[in-house]
């Protein structure tokens, strides 16, 4: 399957516990750290959610 690099590029601070709840969900803990994840419809929602928080690549 394919992978994504997912990289916080800005402040949670505001943002609802749900959403800080998919940050940690997803494995961010820190502004501007990178994880990898497998494509898959549970993970493309989660960033889908966090759209304005992250970036996201193609690996």
């Amino acid at each position: 399957m394919a992978k994504i690099k997912i990289t916080q590029v800005r402040s949670a601070i505001g943002s609802d516990k749900t959403q800080k709840a998919t940050l940690i969900a997803l494995g961010i803990k820190k502004l501007n750290r990178a994880v990898e994840h497998e494509v898959t419809p549970q993970i493309l929602g989660m960033v889908n959610k966090l759209k304005h928080l992250l970036s996201v690549e193609e690996v």
